[in-house]
């Protein structure tokens, strides 16, 4: 079995990501130009999968994606017969706590109490509160939003959701979008990246927010019109945002969001809890997925080609 993992990792990572694969496999790591023509495997991380890439690997069988597959061309995938799977739900726990603890460093100031401190001073000019109490849009309500609305509900805080297949949560109030932006004081998105959600969030959903509000993304960056947010985070149309995504990644050096004081950044990281761009339960999956297929069974999280 020769599978390719298509991504930038130092070489700790890489060592720790074939660990979680049988030992008889031969598994490349690297960038996309390193991508084997007898490669019968693949798992893209954050690289578009389309017929240009395609034409380079003949051999391909399967491509493993992880939580999402918008950087797949499905309908080309499928015309050549190659399995496309998602490893859906594998790091909902990692994500939502990812997005707890964003939403907790903003309230609690973690990050300039922490600057300050280390620069020999006391921060004490500061606005922050508590999270009970408080109102939070969940924006998604599949695995990491359903999570979330959980975990934030523990926090004493009301919780309004809204999905495109509503069901009943427990402790979730049911919510359109203009009640969600005009009543939450803090919006968290966990939505996949399509033709329908691209650039949901934008100017006219800031227009709608608490002056005071947070926005949080740790979603698909595309979710957001990232030059409205620019605008909404400087003119204090909003309050703030805590943001894992972006519309371009890695984050252009020049992006204004580098600059703003307003907002707490990670790389892409929420579904990396173990190390640099490392999630042992996900790799374990990944591994386990592509043997199910070659073995002729039914993959889990098959989205296209068949």
């Amino acid at each position: 079995m020769k599978v390719a993992v298509i991504g930038s990792f130092p070489a700790e990572t890489r060592k720790r990501i074939r660990k979680c694969f049988p030992a008889d496999w031969q598994v490349e790591i690297g960038p996309e130009e390193m991508l084997p023509g007898d490669v019968e495997a693949v798992i893209p991380e954050h690289v578009r999968v389309d017929g240009a890439f395609l034409d380079r690997a003949p051999g391909l069988r399967m491509v493993q994606t992880g939580a999402g597959y918008d950087n797949v061309d499905l309908a080309e995938c499928r015309r050549r017969g190659i399995l496309v799977c998602t490893a859906a739900g594998v790091n909902a726990a990692a994500v939502a706590e990812h997005t707890m603890a964003m939403l907790l460093c903003w309230y609690k100031n973690l990050l300039p109490l922490d600057r300050s401190l280390r620069d020999g001073r006391a921060l004490l000019d500061y606005t922050g509160g508590e999270l009970a109490g408080k109102t939070v849009g969940v924006v998604g309500l599949g695995a990491i939003g359903s999570r979330v609305a959980r975990y934030c509900a523990a926090f004493d805080m009301r919780v309004l959701g809204y999905s495109r297949h509503p069901g009943a949560l427990p402790g979730v109030e049911t919510a359109d979008l203009d009640t969600l932006f005009r009543e939450c004081d803090v919006v968290t998105l966990h939505l996949p990246l399509n033709g329908e959600t691209r650039h949901l969030v934008g100017q006219a959903a800031f227009g709608k927010m608490k002056p005071g509000a947070l926005l949080i993304n740790t979603s698909r960056g595309g979710v957001v019109d990232e030059t409205a947010l620019v605008r909404a985070l400087g003119s204090g149309t909003i309050g703030g945002a805590c943001l894992d995504v972006f519309e371009e990644e890695p984050l252009p050096e020049d992006s204004p969001l580098r600059t703003l004081p307003n907002v707490i950044l990670t790389p892409h990281t929420a579904g990396f809890p173990d190390g640099v761009k490392f999630h042992e339960k996900r790799y374990r999956f990944f591994a386990r997925n592509i043997a199910r297929a070659f073995a002729g069974e039914t993959p889990e999280n098959l989205r296209g080609g068949t």
